[in-house]
């Protein structure tokens, strides 16, 4: 039996991403509490290409969360509380790798973890879950969006690793060394987005924009630098999302949903 189309497509955006919804797209504000507190900010609900999306800030309203803040649980909750079947993130980050300069785009296929002080879980206690995160984003989410992003002529560089830190302090050289040993690009958000969204059952992508190189290459970042590239990654981003969500809102041929189904002790 074919399971059901995605119905709800959940957008996080982060440093800059506003305005994704059709013009004229009716849209709704949804204030929501849940058991972890409240999330970043309000949810905004609209249209894209006909598909229900919300769309949360994850650095709040005004960009006023730093990330090592952000309440990773509630956003995600929250956002699945209201129907989301899928998540779609923006993140900025910077490259560990000359062949990824600033203006790349990536789609991360694995992560490791240096952040020191986050909640990760939403199992803290009762029935304990352990699920598989040895590919924890979804394929079909991944497939399609490299699809529409060579579309659009923004393609995606693929099969990169993600290193998440702490923040919000950018590196040090010798820790921007060592990380290009095992990673290729370098940013504070996914990481606890990405488990929360597998402990949920839900399908998660992280769309990547390279914004700078870390300071391996010998040029201490500057945020200045940074919000600028940003600034001209925003338009390409939403080009790839408008043309993304409503290719993702079909029936999934993935195994997220089934993430709990063999994780309970």
């Amino acid at each position: 039996m074919s399971s059901p189309p995605r119905r709800t497509i959940a957008v996080i955006g982060g440093s800059g991403v506003t305005g994704i919804f059709d013009p004229g797209s009716e849209r709704t504000v949804h204030r929501v509490s849940s058991p972890w507190g409240a999330p970043s900010g309000p949810i905004e609900e609209g249209r894209v290409g006909g598909v229900r999306v919300l769309f949360l800030p994850r650095h709040g309203p005004s960009h006023t969360i730093p990330p090592h803040r952000v309440n990773y649980r509630a956003n995600v909750d929250a956002l699945v509380s209201l129907g989301a079947e899928a998540i779609v993130t923006v993140s900025s980050v910077g490259s560990l790798r000359e062949e990824l300069p600033p203006g790349t785009f990536v789609l991360p296929s694995q992560f490791v973890d240096f952040t020191k002080q986050r909640p990760t879980t939403f199992f803290e206690g009762g029935r304990v879950y352990h699920v598989s995160l040895a590919d924890p984003f979804c394929p079909d989410l991944a497939l399609t969006a490299a699809a529409v992003g060579r579309d659009v002529g923004a393609p995606f560089v693929e099969g990169r690793t993600y290193v998440c830190v702490e923040g919000p302090r950018f590196s040090t050289r010798a820790e921007s060394k060592f990380f290009r040993t095992f990673a290729d690009i370098i940013g504070m958000t996914l990481v606890p987005e990405v488990t929360l969204a597998r402990e949920r059952a839900v399908c998660y992508a992280c769309l990547a924009m390279v914004t700078d190189f870390d300071v391996w290459a010998e040029r201490p970042v500057e945020v200045r630098d940074v919000l600028a590239r940003m600034q001209q990654n925003i338009d390409r981003m939403g080009a790839v999302l408008s043309r993304l969500i409503p290719r993702v809102a079909t029936p999934p041929t993935c195994s997220c949903r089934h993430a709990l189904d063999e994780a309970g002790v």
